[in-house]
C-alpha cells in the first residue's frame, strides 16, 4: 500500500511561517497562547490566527493548531472557542492531547480533522487503532519509536500516521513534558 508523505514544519512566528512556506512545507503546525505544550515559545495570537491561516490557504499549505495539553475542567470553554475560531477560518486540522476535549470537538465540528498529538504517547499498533475507533484522524506516534516499529503500524492501521525526524527536549520519552517543565521550564506546567 503506498503512503502518502507530507512534509509538516513547526511554526512559531510569522519568519518561521514564510520560511517554512517558502522551502516546501506542505502544512504547519504552531500553537495559539493557550493550551500549547511549549508554553515559553514565540506562539500566534488568539488574533493572528486568521492571518496565518490565511497565508497558508493561498499558497495550498495545511494548517494545523496544537491544542496539546491536558485541558481542566475550567479550561474547556475557552478551549472549544479557540478550536471554534480556527475551524471557522478554515484551520485543517487540530493536534489534541485531551481526549476529553477530542471527543467534544468531534462532535462539534464533524468535519475537521482531529490528530492526536505525541503527547499522548501513542507506541504501539494497539494504541493506534483504539485512536481509530474514538474518531482520530492521525496518530502523531512517540519520537523513541524505531523505524521497524513505525513500519509495522503504518502497515496494519488505517489511520494517517505522522512521525518527528528531528527531536526536542523530550527526545527521550514522548509525552512526558510535564517532566521537563519542572526541569528546564521548557514546556507549560502545571497548575
Amino acid at each position: 500500500m503506498k503512503k502518502n508523505v507530507e512534509l509538516l514544519a513547526p511554526v512559531g512566528n510569522f519568519e518561521c511561517l514564510k520560511a517554512a512556506v517558502q522551502n516546501g512545507a506542505n502544512s504547519v503546525y504552531f500553537g495559539g497562547n493557550l493550551f500549547n505544550a511549549r508554553a515559553t515559545a514565540t506562539n500566534f495570537d488568539y488574533d493572528e490566527l486568521e492571518k496565518v491561516i490565511n497565508y497558508c490557504t493561498l499558497r495550498n499549505v495545511h494548517t494545523h493548531l496544537t491544542l496539546n495539553t491536558l485541558i481542566k475542567d475550567s479550561e474547556f470553554t475557552d478551549a472549544i472557542m479557540m478550536a471554534k475560531r480556527a475551524y471557522e477560518l478554515g484551520i485543517n486540522a487540530l493536534i489534541v492531547q485531551d481526549v476529553g476535549l477530542a471527543q467534544i470537538l468531534m462532535k462539534l465540528f464533524p468535519n475537521l480533522r482531529i490528530h492526536a498529538s505525541t503527547q499522548m504517547t501513542i507506541h504501539n499498533l494497539e494504541g493506534v487503532q483504539e485512536l481509530e475507533k474514538l474518531g482520530y484522524s492521525r496518530a502523531v506516534l512517540s519520537r523513541e519509536l524505531s523505524i521497524q516499529e513505525i513500519e509495522y503500524i503504518c502497515n496494519n492501521s488505517n489511520i494517517e500516521i505522522e512521525t518527528f525526524i528531528h527531536g526536542a527536549l523530550c527526545i527521550s520519552y514522548s509525552g512526558q513534558c510535564l517532566f521537563s517543565s519542572m526541569v528546564g521550564g521548557r514546556s507549560r506546567k502545571s497548575r
